[in-house]
């Protein structure tokens, strides 16, 4: 078998393909250049002499300036070229590469001003009854009739889908082979496949690189984050764009993996160990507030609620400042904790604020904290974008407690002595946002709080600078709900089942995904549904809320429902965080498949909430398998981590981090997030190195810059 570099034995395989340019130049791996052209990993590309003025800008213009930053542009996959998979002779479930001839092309109109441009490609042994046939077709892309002709022999990557008998593929991913290619890097063994870069065809991208990995230095290719001293770097970056075999790709990838979280945890443990050499204040030293709380409780607090309270009570007692997350499913009692939290530092002569992300949050918080401390004599305000109001007249004094959303970073809301700040969903708000309210104070305890259940690798990542207290137990009295999964339902079934529940002096959420009607999508609205349930309930009121209303007027419909007014509320995911209306024990959820598991998980919060048996009934086509196994995780378990673990191996770590920590957005190895031992193992040598050199100025000095130039995975923002 051709070799690039190094041998191993060759297993199984990813697949891929792309766009190429038919004009280029053969390359052959005998091209290599004479031994003594060498340049460093740092060379500007403008001065290299194997590329074009032309790819120069295009390298640019991607924001490639060095040789290591190309090199550090590694393949999105692979594709084993030493065999294909077979045509098939149905839809697929996923994407398949096979290689093929092209039997005919041709440019085809559809609608005015429309065109698709179609190539039917048949495999080798040219199959039976047309089973060896594929149509790839690529819609108002004019330009692939250049690039894609009849008799050209390709390499197609894509989802096979039946069209009216016929089986095609969209918009596939695709290269032209060629025949005289000999000891390749482009066929016949396992061929990386690059992100596009405008202007440079993948099949040149993929000569650039290996022309590179030819010519540069090797010690040049060093980083400060590489800890791998007993291994070549320069032979990593070998093995994860030319690999002899995809294990051999994967070790490579997971090495600098390891390398991104090991600059990622050293820079948590640096940004926790700075924290801690702060100064605080000691609080929490007066806990009769507290204990008279405790006393007016009609119920006892879940262990893991009074566990949680006495952690928090540790912190604030220590003269530095407290940094705690609270993370607790839906229902777990968080708001108790944080209450608890606020009177011991009202009783200690200071403010405390507490921040939420929707002005609907904020109210409730408000109506709950009115309800359970106000017998206490505790003065409390609101402050919303459209609201300001206390509990109390001004004479009695200024606020102790102060509940708002972004309007408490505003000049309006002034702080006499802000000793502690909550916040909460904290993911929602950005890392200015919450250093804003935060500087408000004088070096405040911090406790944030997070409903969203998180993977125990993610918490680590994310969370990795903050003391962690979970709320693992649902207070007692809550309702059981039942969740169902119902494909293709009769309206008139709903309908009689939300009836039915109404009649019991039930209230219902009808949920749905989008609040007015798409051109682009088949899905009904929440505002088309609105008029239908209307007429379907008859004498029941019906209320429409979503995220398009003014704040007076959501504010004005939660409070009819909350006190009944309203029977049945049709609803987008507005309702998604932190609504508390202990009658409302039904939600139907139209179009589940479109929403995330942790949403769905996070609706379903919404009821139950008072002791009567709660309903959660999913709604969908059936027609996307994946969508409905992730419907299924619900229907099984209301345990909101089993369901966080779930998610991430179903949707994999980018798409979960994208919903818990937009700050993460820049690491290059989310499917590696799930690696537990991996990530472990970054944080036991950040931990190590850091205790070795605590201030990184000695036998660790080269690791600062990972500190002071953090750009990339390293650039993790305080959560404080």
């Amino acid at each position: 078998m051709p070799s690039s570099f190094s041998g191993a034995t060759a297993t199984p395989r990813e697949f891929t393909a792309t766009p190429t340019c038919r004009n280029s130049p053969s390359y052959h791996l005998s091209n290599r250049p004479a031994s003594d052209q060498v340049f460093s990993a740092l060379t500007d590309l403008a001065t290299l002499p194997l590329l074009l003025a032309k790819e120069i800008v295009a390298l640019s213009g991607a924001g490639f300036s060095t040789a290591a930053a190309v090199l550090d542009h590694f393949p999105k996959r692979y594709e084993d070229r030493r065999r294909f998979d077979a045509f098939p002779n149905q839809a697929t479930p996923g994407a398949v590469c096979l290689r093929g001839k092209v039997i005919d092309a041709s440019l085809r109109h559809f609608g005015p001003g429309r065109r698709f441009y179609e190539a039917i490609i048949m495999d080798g042994s040219g199959g039976v009854f047309g089973s060896g046939k594929i149509t790839c077709r690529w819609f108002n892309m004019p330009f692939i009739q250049k690039l894609v002709a009849t008799g050209h022999e390709v390499s197609v990557y894509g989802k096979v889908k039946d069209a009216n008998g016929r089986l095609v593929i969209d918009h596939p991913e695709f290269e032209i082979l060629r025949d005289d290619e000999k000891e390749s890097i482009h066929i016949e063994r396992i061929v990386p496949i690059y992100k596009n870069i405008s202007g440079i065809s993948q099949r040149r991208l993929r000569e650039i690189i290996h022309l590179l990995l030819l010519q540069i230095d090797p010690e040049s290719l060093a980083s400060a984050s590489d800890i791998h001293r007993d291994s070549s770097r320069a032979q990593a970056f070998k093995d994860v764009h030319f690999p002899e075999s995809i294990e051999q790709a994967n070790a490579a990838r997971r090495r600098f993996a390891f390398e991104e979280f090991f600059a990622l945890q050293l820079n948590v443990v640096w940004r926790r160990a700075r924290y801690h050499e702060q100064s605080g204040r000691v609080l929490g030293k007066s806990t009769a507030y507290l204990k008279e709380f405790y006393a007016s409780l009609p119920f006892d607090l879940t262990g893991a609620q009074k566990r949680s309270i006495k952690e928090v009570l540790a912190d604030m007692r220590v003269a530095r400042p407290m940094n705690r997350l609270l993370q607790g499913d839906v229902g777990s009692g968080k708001t108790f904790v944080a209450m608890a939290a606020m009177l011991l530092a009202i009783d200690s002569g200071c403010q405390a604020a507490l921040m939420a992300p929707t002005q609907i949050l904020a109210e409730q918080h408000y109506l709950t904290f009115h309800r359970w401390l106000e017998p206490l004599g505790i003065r409390i305000a609101l402050r919303t974008g459209n609201r300001d109001e206390g509990n109390h007249l001004e004479m009695a004094g200024e606020p102790q407690i102060i509940i708002g959303t972004h309007a408490l970073l505003y000049d309006s809301v002034s702080f006499r002595d802000l000793g502690l700040v909550v916040i909460d969903e904290q993911h929602k708000f950005g890392v200015a946002q919450r250093a804003s309210l935060i500087r408000q104070g004088i070096v405040p305890d911090v406790l944030v709080m997070t409903a969203t259940p998180i993977p125990r690798t993610l918490t680590m990542t994310i969370y990795g600078d903050l003391d962690v207290s979970i709320l693992d137990e649902k207070p007692p009295g809550r309702g059981k709900i039942v969740t169902a999964v119902r494909i293709a339902a009769k309206q008139t079934d709903v309908t009689k089942f939300v009836k039915d529940q109404l009649a019991k002096g039930r209230q219902a959420y009808l949920v749905y995904p989008l609040v007015e009607e798409s051109e682009t999508l088949k899905v009904e609205s929440a505002t088309e549904a609105f008029e239908k349930w209307k007429k379907r309930l008859g004498s029941h009121e019906v209320g429409l809320i979503h995220g398009k209303l003014k704040p007076e007027e959501k504010e004005a419909v939660m409070r009819c429902f909350r006190e009944g007014e309203i029977a049945a509320l049709v609803s987008t995911t507005v309702i998604e965080v932190g609504v508390d209306v202990p009658n409302a024990s039904v939600m139907i959820v139209h179009h589940a498949e479109r929403f995330g598991l942790a949403q769905l998980h996070q609706l379903r919060g919404r009821i139950g909430r008072g002791g009567h048996k709660g309903y959660c009934i999913l709604l969908t086509d059936g027609k996307n398998p994946e969508a409905l196994e992730k419907l299924k995780v619900l229907e099984q378990t209301a345990d909101g981590f089993e369901i966080a673990e779930a998610d991430l191996r179903l949707r994999g770590p980018g798409d979960v981090l994208g919903t818990v920590q937009s700050g993460l957005s820049d690491l290059r190895f989310t499917d590696f997030l799930a690696d537990t031992v991996l990530l472990r193992e970054a944080r036991a040598k950040a931990d190590k190195m850091l205790e070795e050199d605590p201030r990184l100025d000695g036998i660790h000095r080269g690791l600062k810059p990972l500190i002071q130039n953090t750009g990339g995975a390293a650039e993790l923002p305080s959560t404080a």
